[in-house]
């Protein structure tokens, strides 16, 4: 049976009243306040677009680019940039860089394998950030290729053609890390100190894209989106998504789930402040990138799902001390967004203090601009022309 709404928009009329300067625009957390002050089908008919933000690490991410050619051609086999290996194995001068490769000279390399203090992260955000890098290329030469090497420092305006594309962004949700056993262990969520000192944590809360729409109703191929301080475009499902994890009863995941596949418009309107490399001691390299996602408010349903608030979160608990190594492991407890953001959570009969490694404030800065672009004509919504699998 077809469900009936007192409420129903469409996304061109929602345009229409971007254009003409007239849809009311709010941040996730505005609209957290509006559905509970107002209902979920006043606040319906009052919002239009609710924006979402957050600045994390992202792991799958990277960037494509091709070199060009000058005479006499060159069909690359091996490239770095500034001594970060790329991946090659495109065309004759494409090639992909990610943001969690290690730079081959970087000293902590060899002192401390594992402990990397540059790498693809970093390299991307120089480039965003209008500086120049050195190319390193390598090939083995061919009778239509005939050249073997070239060196030379580049920037993003040298380089032909570049497109960010980051394969898995904006998990649904995620663990909440600690370590039960007696030594310190590194990892991809920072380290993390013996005997559950200390639980380090990763999402905006409700500020969070995919919590806003836990269905993914509005969010899928084609939906335009903020990614890095410029536009850019969801293409699809991310790599490890889950289309059907248990949910609470407002639909929010309990364990990671969702995820996108993201790629940038124009890199060259992209700003440094929204893509930072990033390096954890004992695990490596990465990058803390920003983005953004308008969620049309098309009934009262969508109000509903954007009026989510911290205290509706729930995410697990796991010893990394143990998993990681092993791969396996138990849920230890679920414990909501605004008990990790008051600054400890109770574990075991033990306070524990909390670390965030996504940034609250630039999270909602990243909301706000979008809010603020939408507000001024600048960015329209559009239609999915394909839905990204969700239960």
């Amino acid at each position: 049976m077809a469900t009936t709404f007192e409420v129903n928009k469409t996304i061109s009329e929602i345009n229409e009243r971007i254009k003409k300067g007239k849809a009311v625009v709010v941040n996730a957390e505005e609209m957290v306040e509006i559905v509970r002050s107002k209902g979920k089908v006043e606040a319906a008919k009052e919002i239009d677009v609710v924006t979402t933000g957050t600045f994390s690490p992202m792991c799958s991410s990277g960037m494509f680019f091709n070199i060009g050619q000058v005479p006499p051609l060159i069909k690359t086999s091996e490239v770095w940039l500034n001594n970060v290996p790329c991946y090659a194995g495109l065309a004759a001068v494409d090639s992909y860089i990610g943001v969690t490769e290690p730079s081959d000279d970087d000293p902590l390399n060899k002192v401390h394998p594992g402990r990397f203090a540059y790498g693809g992260g970093h390299v991307i955000e120089d480039l965003i950030a209008g500086k120049t890098v050195r190319l390193k290329a390598k090939a083995y030469g061919t009778d239509c290729y005939p050249r073997r090497e070239i060196e030379k420092d580049v920037s993003l305006k040298d380089l032909k053609d570049v497109s960010i594309l980051n394969p898995r962004n904006c998990y649904q949700n995620y663990n909440a890390a600690v370590n039960m056993t007696s030594r310190t262990v590194y990892t991809y969520m920072g380290p993390l100190k013996p005997n559950q000192r200390n639980v380090n944590f990763a999402t905006a809360g409700q500020l969070s894209p995919l919590f806003n729409d836990p269905y993914l109703k509005t969010i899928g191929m084609g939906t335009r989106i903020f990614l890095a301080g410029a536009k850019g475009y969801v293409i699809g499902a991310g790599t490890q998504h889950v289309k059907t994890p248990q949910r609470n009863e407002r639909g929010i995941p309990l364990t990671p789930s969702g995820t996108l596949m993201l790629k940038s418009s124009n890199v060259t309107e992209m700003d440094s402040r929204y893509f930072r490399g990033l390096s954890f001691p004992g695990y490596g390299c990465t990058a803390s990138i920003g983005v953004g996602i308008p969620i049309p408010i098309l009934n009262e349903d969508m109000a509903w799902y954007t009026g989510v608030s911290d205290e509706d979160i729930q995410m697990p608990v796991k010893d990394y001390g143990y998993d990681y190594p092993n791969g396996v492991g138990n849920i230890l407890a679920h414990v909501t967004m605004k008990e990790l953001k008051s600054g400890s959570i109770s574990l075991n009969g033990k306070d524990i203090p909390t670390v965030p490694l996504t940034s609250h404030s630039i999270s909602l800065e990243i909301a706000d601009k979008l809010k603020d672009w939408i507000q001024k004509g600048e960015f329209l919504l559009t239609e999915p022309v394909e839905e990204i699998e969700s239960d």
